[in-house]
């Protein structure tokens, strides 16, 4: 349902006071209401609630200014860190500003956790904590988000694409693998995929964003560093292999070609894209392999926890080349 100023205390207090343990940005984010002519929600922030797996499960969505302009709009889910929850990534990712250019709505779904609106995170396979532990249906939860918004959004249905930070990024690969009729293609940063097999009976597109250098999230794999203040760890895919796994999933050539070479910033980072195609459907998978960079979303708010996360960069704007990335694809008619 659409939540108004006069129910939504409880979210905007808890938005105001959340701090997330790693991966996110303090700070908060100011609801707005409102329906369009037509039935469809207006311009701005807008906080959706529905009840999956008898649990009470949310989501903030950012409608652009022109989406009443389009018969249909993409939609791009943009999932948080572990410990982290939905107003955080849309503060730290810096989406929508770029959202609100090219037309495209925002979702960013709140996971799940002890705390109901604390430290959340989500079931992507193996990672992350309560949501495993619970064995949470987060891709049930992402189908009835979607269903729930085209009641009040004129969804693409063949125009939804999927992204997110660590535990994030792997939650849009569990979607890939699990929900390839829905998802057209995802773009993960800095958290690789943690689900047994991949289940999608199409070529899922995919563009993986990471830093060889990221101290959490360990590129050649491995077992991270516990959560701060924490006991917990996460096992992490070694990259290289994981991309050369999709990239022998869809059907592309074994080979890559490398079609970008990026240098420079504070701390003498370098990104190089690599790219495998062609594929079969008509798909692709790209890898974007920084190096400088910590834990971190490349062009999104900068020098935020670098004693934690490592240091930001803005040697790609991950925004704009995921989604160069995405209106390239969309699911077959």
């Amino acid at each position: 349902m659409l939540e108004r100023p006069g129910r939504m205390t409880q979210i905007f207090r808890f938005l105001r006071s959340s701090p997330s343990i790693i991966f996110i940005v303090a700070g908060y984010v100011i609801f707005t209401g409102g329906i369009a002519r037509g039935g469809y929600l207006s311009p701005g922030d807008h906080a959706i609630t529905l009840t999956h797996g008898n649990r009470e499960r949310s989501a903030i969505v950012h409608v652009p200014p022109h989406a009443a302009e389009l018969r249909q709009i993409p939609v791009v889910l943009n999932f948080h860190g572990g410990g982290g929850h939905g107003a955080n990534e849309q503060q730290y990712s810096l989406m929508d500003q770029l959202a609100d250019r090219e037309t495209f709505v925002t979702v960013y779904p709140n996971g799940s956790g002890r705390l109901d609106n604390r430290l959340l995170t989500w079931n992507a396979g193996t990672c992350c904590a309560y949501a495993v532990i619970n064995n949470i249906d987060d891709v049930g939860f992402v189908r009835a988000l979607i269903a729930k918004l085209t009641d009040s959004i004129p969804i693409d249905p063949r125009r939804i694409y999927a992204t997110g930070l660590s535990n994030g990024a792997m939650m849009s690969y569990r979607l890939a693998a699990e929900a390839g009729d829905l998802i057209a293609a995802i773009a993960p940063v800095a958290g690789g995929m943690v689900v047994a097999g991949i289940k999608s009976s199409r070529a899922v597109p995919v563009m993986h964003i990471h830093s060889v250098d990221d101290p959490r999230a360990l590129y050649a794999g491995g077992l991270g560093l516990p959560f701060p203040l924490t006991k917990s760890q996460v096992f992490h895919p070694n990259v290289d292999q994981m991309i050369l796994r999709w990239a022998k999933y869809d059907g592309c050539s074994a080979e890559p070609t490398i079609v970008d070479r990026r240098s420079g910033g504070e701390h003498t980072q370098g990104a190089t894209r690599y790219v495998y195609s062609p594929c079969r459907d008509g798909a692709e998978v790209d890898l974007w392999k920084l190096t400088g960079a910590g834990h971190v979303w490349p062009g999104g708010k900068q020098k935020v926890m670098e004693r934690i996360l490592g240091p930001s960069t803005e040697i790609i704007d991950a925004n704009q080349e995921m989604w160069n990335f995405f209106q390239r694809f969309s699911l077959p008619g």
